[in-house]
């Protein structure tokens, strides 16, 4: 088949995680796709309110991974899309608990209802560049061969390379379904709210004293793309997903017009926790380990196959810039946590230096 080329999108589809904005998304996108006969969206609570008219289109089924056997053989379903992961543990759903009760454990039920399913010819995964872990040791580039140096301190990247172990059993299991997996570095965007826009959208951003790691986005419309050809095309194997290019942390502290503090690497976790009291999101040690290494990976691979090139990663990270133009809203209250902690980082690296000298 020739790149980018088609071989009959399926007639049926399951899209998994539809109460979220990527499943929602997808899901939308997919059912408007006139090559694809029927979308159903899976998850077990219902969407957040404003993703129900995005959602008309699509068929709605609220049941867990677990329950999913009965319902992709008695409706026939060609495809199934997961989307169902949590990239940062909620101490709502759970904290790091339920976060492995749905990445890891959700897979694997996922993956023995689609083993049983006699009539599924594809399957694809959402998976992240955080499979590949983060050490001092790490290529400069990471390609989709390369294996990880070190296993992920962070939970998810410790639970997408569980993901990544199951689907190949799969693969070994089925070989006749062909199995996608996109290997996504971390989205941006004018639509995107996620822990890294939470991140840079603070009015003091917390760095590694010593280090500005070079990072990679994709935007999240290009994203889109990606799953919606997967699913039209016919793309079996493991793809790197991101803009091409680099930033470094320093350049997109400076493009998002923050301020960078630079903090002693033990101390980060600890600025972190600072953030989540100041209401900024969760930062978790897949966050903190790349803002220490950075990661950066060749998607030669996806714009040979695809037939398709997502726009860069400094392009992404301004259309970013462009939505969220004028930063968030900081109280007296906030501004005054942030002043303190710049204030104990400097105190906290001046006793570094004395005890050293």
């Amino acid at each position: 088949m020739t790149p980018g080329g088609t071989s009959g999108a399926p007639g049926v589809v399951v899209v998994t995680g539809v109460g979220r904005y990527l499943g929602a998304n997808v899901a939308a996108r997919l059912a408007a796709d006139p090559r694809i006969e029927r979308v159903i969206g899976v998850d077990p609570a219902p969407p957040n309110p404003e993703l129900t008219d995005l959602l008309s289109d699509v068929e709605r089924v609220r049941i867990d991974l677990d329950s999913l056997g009965g319902l992709l053989a008695d409706l026939d379903v060609d495809a199934v899309v997961h989307l169902a992961l949590v990239s940062a543990p909620d101490p709502q759903l759970g904290g790091r608990t339920g976060m492995k009760e749905q990445n890891v454990i959700g897979t694997m039920q996922l993956l023995a209802a689609c083993q049983r399913a006699p009539r599924l010819r594809k399957l694809v995964v959402r998976s992240s560049t955080a499979a590949y872990g983060v050490s001092f040791r790490d290529p400069a580039v990471f390609t989709e061969e390369t294996e990880p140096r070190e296993v992920p301190r962070g939970g998810f990247g410790r639970d997408i390379l569980d993901i990544e172990g199951y689907v190949r059993g799969f693969r070994r299991r089925r070989p006749d379904v062909t199995a996608t997996v996109l290997r996504f570095a971390p989205f941006i965007g004018y639509a995107a709210d996620t822990t890294l826009t939470r991140y840079f959208s603070q009015p003091v951003v917390p760095t590694v004293f010593g280090r500005d790691p070079r990072l990679q986005f994709v935007h999240f419309d290009d994203a889109l793309e990606v799953l919606h050809r997967s699913v039209a095309e016919e793309h079996p194997g493991t793809y790197n997903v991101a803009g091409p290019g680099v930033l470094s942390l320093s350049q997109a502290i400076r493009r998002a017009g923050r301020v960078a503090l630079p903090v002693l690497e033990p101390g980060l976790a600890g600025v972190a926790a600072v953030a989540r009291t100041m209401g900024f999101g969760r930062y978790g040690l897949d966050q903190v380990d790349l803002f220490v290494h950075g990661r950066v990976v060749d998607t030669s691979r996806l714009e040979r196959e695809y037939g398709f090139t997502p726009r860069s990663t400094a392009a992404a990270f301004e259309d970013f810039i462009r939505a969220h133009h004028g930063g968030v809203v900081v109280t007296r209250d906030q501004l005054a946590a942030a002043e303190q902690l710049v204030l104990e980082s400097i105190r906290q690296v001046r006793s570094t230096v004395q005890e050293r000298s």
